[in-house]
């Protein structure tokens, strides 16, 4: 298999041939991509054409993988040193008077980080780009500290990573590796990827997967007990480094890089909510992370002002709130700006929305946009999904936000009063999980819907009938919604705020009355809420933190999460309570 587009050259280097593909103009700064194990360098091909607009983008199969040749006898092929030799002549042929920009996965990581911290590297790389592989080094300094100064804490952080490390072990036995990859492994691997890793089918791995893993078996075997036994202690990286991080890899845990900036002066830290094989199932992500990595270390573009504590998370991504433009949407609209993401904000008030995406930017967003729309409205959000996808892109989080308030009696509530509330606050999140959602699930690259339902939503009253109703319905279909796209690696969080201090009180709408009694019970409405004084900014926070966990049901505020809990063992508790009329 070659990558198509790609022009392809050999590099001879230490007694093997190396096949190299390369993308893109050679006069843009290059960005080399290097595969793990058992991979080869198709492994980054869905990264590769997504970076080759901006980049020259070059790729290689390393010793012993792909169309590369192996090195003979395999046994010492395959150490940190050869692998820096084949990495240098590489650069050599496709980047001789620039430095270039490394990224690697796996095994490619591993390696890399020999190339980025050893000194006859040095100026030959602009910048790195670490993904799912630690230095050997430093991981052999992680291992010690944890020996040498155990705590309970450190034990079990050493007992977790050896669980994970368990296929390392079995790489170390003689000629089994090989036997189980020419026979039933061998075969069963693109199924288990796609099953266990959501990798999609197709036209990877490659025909060269049986040789490559039985060759890649020697990465191990000729490197990793002898550095994790004496690791160098002047493993420092002399370019800056990008660490991304993805939240579920089997194989490695997060705690590995708890240490990482006593050695990396330069790091910046992003994580991902995905399994070990990003290049296939997030190259969306991965690109552009590498890209504005890349752009920000060559000064093309300013270093990220993102300083919240979720920027790992979020830097970058793109986010879309509707009802932004106050209250509860404005403050989420703030919050993912300060953790790097780019937002869109939606409004049906065009003034209120520009108003959110100017302070966003402000606050740290690096693009902001706002979109007016009502949400109750399908052609309306018909047109603005067309026009997100086709000027933004696909979203990777959607914020279904928008809500009316109405309050009164059920026969006081009118067949109209019922259809508008059940417009905004039902209709509304419905065509935002279709039209945006369905994206999501077509990208095939994860995302996360949250729906803004409330504490209504589990405690019914007297004096809410039609919202509570409508809120009811939001939880339900988050939860039904969560269901269905879970295999999808999309999730779906229901947030269900309680008494919070915003402005719906004073747009709310109270059944049955005349105008004079409705702006008096307005009045005082917000008079409660603002003596109740919960900030729209911990809502946001909830939010930030639900999508972060992947939480189903987030109840905000103490009465919320009290009603919560009374919903699932004194139901009948909630049941007197609903009997209560409120005195406004």
């Amino acid at each position: 298999m070659t990558l198509k587009g790609a022009r392809e050259r050999r590099v001879a280097t230490g007694g093997v041939e190396l096949c190299v593909a390369e993308l893109g103009d050679p006069e843009q700064p290059t960005v080399v991509l290097v595969h793990g194990y058992p991979d080869s360098k198709e492994v980054w091909s869905e990264v590769a054409v997504r970076l080759a607009d901006r980049f020259h983008v070059v790729l290689y199969d390393v010793r012993g993988h792909g169309r590369s040749t192996a090195p003979k006898p395999l046994r010492g092929g395959f150490t940190l040193a050869k692998l820096t030799d084949d990495f240098l002549a590489v650069v050599d042929a496709v980047s001789p008077d620039r430095p270039v920009h490394l990224v690697g996965h796996d095994w490619g990581s591993v390696q890399s980080w020999e190339f980025v911290t050893v000194g006859r590297t040095e100026g030959r790389i602009a910048s790195f780009t670490s993904i799912s592989g630690p230095s050997l080094d430093h991981f052999g300094h992680w291992i010690n500290a944890r020996v040498q100064r155990p705590t309970p804490r450190r034990v079990g952080q050493l007992l977790g990573q050896g669980a994970k490390s368990w296929y390392v072990y079995l790489l170390h036995t003689p000629v089994l590796p090989e036997l189980a990859w020419r026979g039933p492994l061998g075969r069963r691997w693109p199924k288990i990827l796609q099953r266990v890793e959501k990798v999609p089918g197709g036209d990877y791995p490659t025909s060269s997967l049986i040789s490559d893993a039985a060759h890649g078996a020697w990465l191990y075997r000729d490197n990793v007990r002898t550095r994790l036994l004496r690791p160098r202690p002047d493993a420092y990286a002399h370019a800056p480094v990008q660490l991304i991080t993805p939240q579920g890899d089997a194989f490695l845990s997060e705690r590995l890089y708890d240490d990482l900036e006593q050695w990396v002066p330069q790091l910046t830290r992003r994580t991902l909510p995905a399994k070990h094989w990003v290049p296939r199932t997030r190259p969306d992500r991965l690109a552009s992370w590498i890209e504005e990595f890349i752009m920000s270390v060559d000064g093309g573009r300013p270093e990220p002002k993102a300083t919240g504590h979720h920027a790992e998370r979020f830097g970058g991504q793109l986010v879309l709130i509707t009802g932004a433009g106050s209250g509860i949407g404005r403050a989420t609209a703030f919050a993912f700006a300060e953790a790097g993401a780019r937002v869109v904000a939606v409004d049906r008030d065009a003034e209120a929305a520009a108003r959110t995406a100017e302070l966003s930017r402000l606050i740290g967003a690096p693009e902001a946009w706002a979109e007016t729309a009502d949400v109750s409205d399908e052609p309306a959000m018909e047109k603005l999904a067309e026009k997100v996808h086709r000027e933004y892109g696909v979203l990777d989080v959607l914020v279904n936000n928008a809500g009316i308030g109405l309050s009164g009696s059920f026969f006081a509530t009118t067949s109209e009063d019922w259809r508008k509330v059940l417009d905004v606050n039902l209709w509304g999140v419905i065509h935002g999980c279709r039209l945006f959602g369905a994206r999501m699930a077509e990208r095939g690259q994860g995302g996360h819907i949250v729906n803004i339902a409330s504490a209504a939503a589990f405690q019914p009253s007297r004096a809410l009938p039609a919202y509570s109703t409508s809120k009811a319905a939001v939880l339900m279909l988050s939860e039904c919604l969560r269901a269905e796209l879970a295999g999808q690696g999309i999730g779906v969080s229901a947030i269900c705020p309680g008494i919070v201090n915003t402005n719906i009180t004073s747009t709310a709408r109270f059944a049955g009355v005349d105008e004079a009694e409705e702006r008096r019970r307005r009045k005082n409405s917000a008079r409660l809420y603002g003596l109740r004084n919960y900030p729209p900014e911990k809502v946001a926070e909830a939010i930030l933190d639900a999508v972060a966990r992947n939480r189903a049901v987030v109840p905000v505020t103490p009465e919320a999460r009290g009603a919560h809990v009374l919903s699932r063992v004194l139901p009948g508790a909630l049941r007197r309570l609903a009997r209560v009329e409120p005195k406004l």
